[in-house]
């Protein structure tokens, strides 16, 4: 299954060899500056749980926070002996969209923080979420579902599909705070690149010079500058910009997923002149006990006498493979699928090439 599945990945890396670095839009490989999500993090209860929250005495914290809670509603239980389990403290987590509005909805995720066994059915109380720089920028409230189910005997069986300490709720926050980014105020934007290479930037830069002359600048890798047009907006230009085609390059790279034996090879990827040979050689050694009797009237006695049998047999029909320098990848390809190998045995070739200087191109082993 392994093979085939190398086969077919590699028979369709060849057949789009031609298209894998087709033109893409400008949108779909670069980030605008200022759009991007910022994180947003708060700490809460989470209420109403059958049984499976926090034990209140291992979890101070969750006692604690029940009490500050209750107080700021005008209940005073701080002598009070609290030995509940239908509460749980939680962290919740959220991503606050670029140019997000206030009063729209955002998900976030809640997550245990004490011995609470689940979450299933219960309720976040109203948690502020705050932002890296302390501010609060939205407030959760909201059931928890978890999309999880887990149960268990008197005998102290249980079982449990998925994560019953962690959930979602969808919609479950409102921004109260914007972040007050104007981009139509600015002179300037940087573009960055998702994947970042010197060629790819400055084909970018040239292609918006080519309509706009004079407005793009690649200043690295990773950043292109852009500059609007006297009298034009700067989001009327990036939006102008955004479906212009640009052919990315990219470096030779091979990634190589040791557990699942998949090999991905990009199109870049060169072998300088190297003989590869691949074979199986197979020792085999049988022992079989065989019973020795003496001749009549001898007075000798049986014994088993052990005999072994060694055989040595190699996989023949395999040749020497030489590939020429520059040689490219459906070379390569073609030169490792002559050898027959398997998946593994291609892996450990492939590193071998590399070891010899023979590969120009990274190899990265996940």
């Amino acid at each position: 299954m392994q093979r085939l599945l190398i086969a077919t990945l590699l028979i369709f890396g060849l057949s789009l060899s031609g298209e894998a670095f087709a033109a893409s839009r400008i949108k779909d490989i670069v980030e605008v500056e200022g759009m991007r999500e910022n994180v947003l993090v708060g700490v809460g209860l989470v209420v109403g749980l059958n049984g499976t929250g926090d034990n209140l005495r291992n979890v101070p914290q969750a006692k604690q926070s029940q009490e500050a809670m209750l107080e700021r509603l005008g209940v005073n239980i701080r002598d009070a002996n609290l030995n509940s389990k239908n509460v749980a403290y939680v962290t919740v987590t959220a991503k606050l969209p670029p140019f997000a509005a206030a009063g729209s909805p955002i998900d976030v995720t809640v997550s245990s923080m004490g011995d609470a066994k689940s979450l299933l059915g219960g309720t976040l109380i109203v948690t502020p979420l705050l932002g890296a720089d302390g501010q609060a920028y939205a407030v959760a409230q909201g059931t928890v579902q978890t999309g999880s189910v887990s149960a268990s005997g008197a005998s102290g069986s249980s079982i449990s599909k998925g994560v019953p300490t962690s959930g979602r709720i969808a919609g479950g926050a409102i921004i109260e705070r914007e972040l007050g980014f104007q981009m139509a105020n600015m002179g300037q934007v940087r573009l960055t690149l998702r994947n970042p290479d010197f060629t790819t930037a400055r084909r970018i830069a040239d292609v918006i010079n080519a309509k706009y002359p004079g407005t793009a600048n690649a200043d690295n890798p990773t950043i292109v500058t852009l500059r609007p047009p006297i009298g034009a907006g700067i989001v009327p230009f990036v939006t102008a910009i955004e479906s212009m085609m640009v052919e990315p390059d990219t470096g030779a790279r091979v990634i190589i997923d040791e557990v699942s034996g998949v090999i991905v090879m990009g199109e870049q990827v060169r072998v300088s002149t190297v003989a590869i040979a691949q074979g199986n050689l197979t020792i085999t050694v049988q022992e079989s006990p065989a019973v020795s009797q003496p001749a009549p009237f001898s007075r000798g006695q049986t014994a088993v006498v052990p005999q072994s049998a060694v055989a040595v047999e190699e996989e023949k029909g395999r040749q020497l493979i030489t590939l020429k320098s520059g040689a490219s990848l459906s070379s390569l390809v073609a030169g490792l699928n002559a050898l027959g190998v398997t998946p593994r045995d291609m892996i450990s070739i492939l590193q071998a090439i590399k070891a010899a200087g023979a590969l120009q191109a990274d190899i990265e082993v996940m």
